[in-house]
């Protein structure tokens, strides 16, 4: 490793949380009731970008005949209702304590907004605590969505380190895009859906599950029995 990692920054849903399943059932109920399909051609597609143009991106891709903004505002309601019961992945809050307990800094940079962010991680407030930083995407500071690197960049900033002492996690190809072109290390745990070929760059490194990573091997505390 050229630089040694001094902080680590996590993509949320998809990542941290398993949330990417409600947007990919709510998505595919909206778009039937058009007659059309929405499949993982188009979720890969849009997988981490800004709601806004995720959204425009369905509708003119399926030809609906709603708006962009009427499309969120359904898809809004309906999140709201399954929100609330969203659990951690797999290896999430074992990697996150550890790396908090041995005084790694850590933020969550999402293109989730602030509203569905505080629905999803209402009932997870001890452990999005441990997190020195959230920033969202719709901060008024994160001009592009990515895969521009402007909310890395900027949970970067307020942790107080350059970029490249930053490790990414990361599920989506715009993510990772992101988190490269910031100058910065990215591990990806992508789902089993998503064609890996779509990542171009690729990553670093992709793992199946956050289980599998092993700090030492990237310069962190390795986790221990009692982590």
């Amino acid at each position: 490793m050229p630089h040694p990692i001094r902080c680590v920054l996590y993509d949320m849903d998809g990542l941290l949380l398993d949330t990417e399943r409600f947007y990919t059932v709510v998505t595919q109920e909206i778009a039937a009731e058009y007659g059309k399909t929405f499949d993982w051609t188009l979720k890969s597609r849009i997988i981490g970008r800004k709601a806004h143009e995720s959204a425009q991106i369905i509708v003119e891709t399926l030809e609906l005949p709603i708006t962009p903004d009427e499309y969120l505002k359904s898809r809004n309601e309906r999140l709201r209702e399954l929100f609330p019961d969203t659990q951690p992945l797999p290896g999430a809050t074992r990697l996150t304590q550890h790396l908090h307990d041995v005084g790694i800094p850590q933020a969550v940079a999402t293109s989730s907004g602030q509203e569905l962010y505080n629905i999803k991680t209402a009932h997870l407030q001890q452990w999005f605590n441990s997190f020195q930083t959230v920033v969202n995407g719709d901060d008024p500071e994160v001009k592009q969505g990515k895969p521009a690197p402007d909310i890395f960049l900027l949970a970067a900033k307020r942790l107080g380190f350059a970029p490249s002492e930053c490790l990414v996690f990361e599920d989506a190809p715009s993510g990772t895009q992101a988190a490269h072109t910031a100058g910065m290390a990215v591990v990806v745990v992508p789902d089993p859906k998503m064609d890996r070929s779509l990542y171009n760059p690729l990553p670093d490194q992709f793992l199946d599950s956050l289980e599998q990573f092993r700090p030492q091997d990237w310069g962190l505390p390795a986790l221990t029995d009692s982590s």
